[in-house]
């Protein structure tokens, strides 16, 4: 028999219905950590040695750029000094890091007021994902909310004058995505200025110069979402790219100058999301700006006075950082920017230095600030602004990750990055497989597979199986639909690819993911159960049906673009059919579930029907639910744990050492 505690929990201000899984069976050795917010099913007890091996891995820190101050002087930053991540104020290069905020709970979102030093924020409750905004004062430190406290909100926008803010939010009835307009001196005031009655997301780009009207975008899948403009006099809302009839990416991102046109980031007649400037006139189409780029465009920023623009491409997985010109629309790559991930790009108030966050493989986020010359293309001298402590650990022995190609069942090649240790092999393997499915794995730093390829000596494979972003339009939709599983024929062909590998151990895989990738490691299991060692799941779809029926409201409808709507009844069947739930008979691998209890993307019940499934079989699995977090764990106490855990799990099944643990 199975049994369920079922609590009641304050999510947003709400109250929730929650199901915890307490002990699935009689036999089930249950232990709670962290306060009673962490439990653990049939994880064995955690040996001190593992937490001593791994105090250094997870002393690493990072550091995001969010804002500069008024003056242009200073910038504010995120990162970790205690459980999660709070706001900093920093006043020079490599400077002293002034904590703000000493929230229990993660901000995002960061956004100063223009013309002021006021901030405004967001926040959620236990990682449910139902963030509210707040005003936060820098000098007093104190936070005042400025939403209704059960609502989801955020994308907030500022008008130019500071006098108010769009934002989206789910008050209206708790499900749609509408526009909001606020005063945040007169916060009940605020108003609707979008309904989306269309089940998909409207959020904010930017207003125009005089405030009368405001840039949208439309967000219906990865691979449709329309340009809008909303006049706010009289409430008309015009598509001015893509739609029904041109289904394609349109992301607006500003204005142009003169107010006669804006700039947007679309894939129309190309693979690429490209950089492009249109008129508003009634039938102008896009005029292309980067078509001599085959690479997405995916951060684009506008200085406070028009005069320059810049944007960063995604070529393999690195980024690229370029200066343009709005009125001559010539660009520049800004040189000896280093190697990897560029994002986060905002102009100073001056106009004069533009920031970003800066991430490779061997060294973790940090915030930096390129200086900027007079004529719009003319980049200075990039300085580092803060310098993330990464345990006492030597850099210069990090693994740096490999690109590498492997082909797949209908003759494509499949990009993937590889961390090789630096001993000799054959090494065991771990598949890291990213989630989304529209995400994409590129060489980011990881103390999680610095630490794998050290202490395990394994080799880290992170693929990009079909749909994946980042490699055209044509390869995100492979994986549509009623074509869901060829991505798995993927990490089939991966495996084959890994046995041709001399110097990888094609008898030691385990196969990890987390949300899609969660999913994509349970159907590694049912099809490739003899070639693993183990599959680890972390906040995984373990059916399709239930998850689309019990996913939050608000993504609802955009994931039916995604997997199939459950609602059609040969869609259904084929969701059913290949659901991992529906095939445990074929799972037989060792596995660990990980969980957070208020996941508003993928619920507790897909791990707790996964669970029981497996244990009905009398199959072992290790269980792990944080009660207080969501999809993902973003409290470092629980993350702590569920590495160490995950360090047992691999060690086990991967090496000799497993043995004596």
């Amino acid at each position: 028999m199975s049994n369920r505690l079922t609590v009641t929990a304050l999510v947003g201000g709400a109250v929730a219905l929650l199901v915890t899984f307490a002990s699935l069976a009689s036999d089930v050795e249950r232990r709670e950590l962290n306060n009673g917010m962490l439990v653990l099913e049939d994880i064995p007890e955690i040996p001190e040695e593992v937490r001593h091996e791994l105090f250094r891995w997870q002393d690493v820190r990072a550091a995001a750029l969010r804002a500069w101050s008024a003056d242009g002087k200073s910038i504010y930053v995120s990162t970790g000094f205690g459980s999660v991540d709070s706001l900093h104020k920093i006043d020079m290069p490599l400077g002293a890091r002034k904590q703000l905020t000493f929230f229990r709970e993660p901000i995002s979102q960061v956004s100063r007021r223009p013309g002021s030093s006021q901030l405004i924020f967001a926040r959620d409750a236990g990682g449910s994902e139902f963030a509210q905004v707040f005003a936060f004062d820098d000098i007093t430190g104190e936070a005042t909310m400025l939403t209704d406290g059960e609502s989801r909100n955020g994308e907030m926008v500022w008008d130019r004058r500071g006098s108010r803010f769009a934002y989206l939010s789910t008050r209206r009835n708790g499900a749609a995505n509408d526009i909001w307009i606020m005063n945040p001196d007169e916060p009940d005031g605020a108003t609707i200025a979008v309904e989306a009655n269309d089940g998909f997301i409207w959020a904010p780009a930017e207003f125009s110069r005089e405030g009368s009207r405001l840039l949208v975008e439309n967000y219906v899948s990865v691979t449709d979402s329309r340009a809008v403009l909303v006049d706010l006099d009289s409430g008309a809302v015009t598509v001015l790219a893509g739609g029904e009839s041109n289904k394609s990416v349109n992301s607006p991102v500003a204005f142009d100058d003169d107010g006669d046109g804006f700039w947007l980031i679309t894939d129309q007649g190309s693979e690429f999301r490209q950089l492009a400037w249109q008129s508003l006139q009634p039938g102008a189409q896009p005029e292309i700006v980067t078509s001599e780029i085959p690479w997405d465009v995916r951060n684009v920023a506008i200085s406070d006075d028009r005069k320059r623009m810049a944007f960063v491409t995604n070529e393999n997985g690195n980024s690229r950082l370029y200066l343009l010109d709005p009125s001559t629309r010539e660009y520049r790559e800004v040189e000896n920017l280093p190697t990897g991930i560029a994002y986060g790009l905002r102009f100073s108030p001056d106009n004069r230095h533009l920031g970003m966050t800066l991430n490779s493989a061997q060294a973790p986020s940090d915030a930096y600030v390129l200086k900027l010359g007079r004529a719009p293309l003319k980049a200075g001298r990039l300085e580092r602004w803060t310098e993330s402590e990464i345990g006492g650990l030597d850099a210069s022995t990090f693994v740096v990750p490999e690109l590498v190609t492997y082909p797949t069942f209908d003759g494509r090649d499949i990009p993937a990055w590889i961390h090789k240790p630096q001993r000799p092999g054959p090494h065991p393997v771990i598949i890291r497989i990213h989630g989304g499915p529209e995400g994409q794995a590129r060489p980011v730093f990881s103390t999680t597979y610095q630490l794998w390829a050290t202490s395990l000596g394994a080799a880290v494979i992170q693929p990009n199986v079909r749909g994946s972003t980042g490699f055209g339009k044509t390869y995100v939709g492979l994986d549509n639909g009623f074509r869901r599983e060829d991505s798995v024929k993927d990490i089939g062909a991966l495996l084959d690819w890994i046995e041709t590998q001399p110097d990888l151990d094609a008898s030691r895989v385990v196969v990890y993911g987390g949300s899609y990738g969660g999913y994509m490691a349970l159907a590694s299991a049912v099809h490739f159960s003899d070639r693993l060692r183990g599959v680890i799941d972390n906040v995984g779809i373990s059916s399709f049906v239930s998850f689309l029926e019990n996913t939050q409201d608000y993504r609802r409808d955009r994931r039916r673009q995604e997997y199939g709507d459950e609602r059609d009844p040969e869609m259904r069947a084929h969701l059913e059919r290949i659901s991992p739930l529906n095939n445990v008979e074929r799972m037989n691998v060792p596995m660990f579930i990980i969980q957070g209890e208020n996941d508003p993307r993928v619920p507790v019940t897909e791990a707790i029907q996964m669970v029981e499934a497996l244990r009905e079989r009398g199959q072992s699995v290790w269980y792990m639910n944080a009660l207080n977090e969501g999809h993902g764990y973003r409290k470092r106490e629980n993350r702590d744990v569920m590495q160490q855990a995950m360090m047992m799990f691999l060690r086990q099944h991967l090496t000799d050492e497993g043995s004596a643990l």
